[in-house]
């Protein structure tokens, strides 16, 4: 190349400029790039991130997270990155600032943002990044209950953790905790219980897992989607870590 001809023999970025006719800030940053990158080892074939180290991860806001994405959570394709998108109700502005906290907390390197509708009630939480496809495989075309959904050894190993975490996400997007109220024999009843609906039985499966390894107990309604909780000592349970959304 000329720039550097010029530079071997002994010419300085202003002559440079002069017998080239290359404006001078070009000719500076071909002869001196002030970008250095910022890592030059291996990277991710998937994200091109350096390679990820699973175990640093922030356990308990990756759990909560995961259940999170389980329920109302979907990663978009955009023209040059991913979208992580959870979509929230405005009625619980605590489970949203929770959800945006968790998202920050994995991914530090991109913002959170939340995203109200006008409209109606409904507010998304996005953050942007590439290696959301690595951080959570589940991702695929069309709805979750429709595909296999199987958690990664490392995956598995993170909820085993934190399986608290795993079931406030869950159950922040996809159950509640109501109250029942019967009469029999003239005489009404209240007791508190937990319900989490959801169609596909792989997520299903990892909510009653989670359970189990807690000692909750549960059972499944008539209709085989819902999941309910209502015994006293496994309501008194749930109480301790999860209780009304807000």
């Amino acid at each position: 190349m000329q720039v550097c001809d010029l530079a071997d023999a002994g010419h300085d970025t202003a002559q440079i400029a002069r017998l080239t006719g290359i404006p001078y800030s070009t000719v500076r940053n071909w002869l001196k790039p002030r970008y250095q990158p910022r890592y030059t080892g291996p990277r991710c074939v998937l994200c091109r991130y350096p390679p990820h180290d699973f175990d640093a991860l922030p356990a308990p806001a990756y759990s909560y997270l995961l259940g999170i994405y389980l329920g109302d959570g979907t990663v978009a394709r955009m023209p040059r990155t991913l979208a992580l998108r959870v979509y929230m109700d405005s009625r619980y502005p605590n489970i949203i600032g929770e959800v945006a906290a968790a998202m920050r907390a994995v991914m530090p390197t991109s913002l959170a943002t939340v995203h109200p509708r006008r409209t109606h009630n409904l507010v998304i939480i996005r953050s942007y990044s590439k290696a959301w496809q690595c951080l959570i495989p589940q991702i695929g075309p069309g709805r979750k209950c429709d595909r296999k959904i199987d958690l990664a050894d490392w995956q598995q190993a993170i909820v085993e953790r934190e399986p608290e975490q795993f079931i406030r996400g869950l159950i922040h997007s996809d159950g509640c905790r109501t109250t029942n109220r019967v009469t029999i024999k003239g005489k009404r009843y209240e007791y508190p219980r937990y319900f989490f609906t959801q169609v596909s039985r792989d997520i299903q499966e990892l909510f009653c897992r989670s359970l189990r390894q807690l000692g909750v107990e549960y059972r499944f309604s008539r209709r085989g989607k819902d999941v309910t909780i209502h015994r006293r000592a496994s309501v008194a349970r749930l109480d301790t870590f999860v209780g009304p959304k807000s």
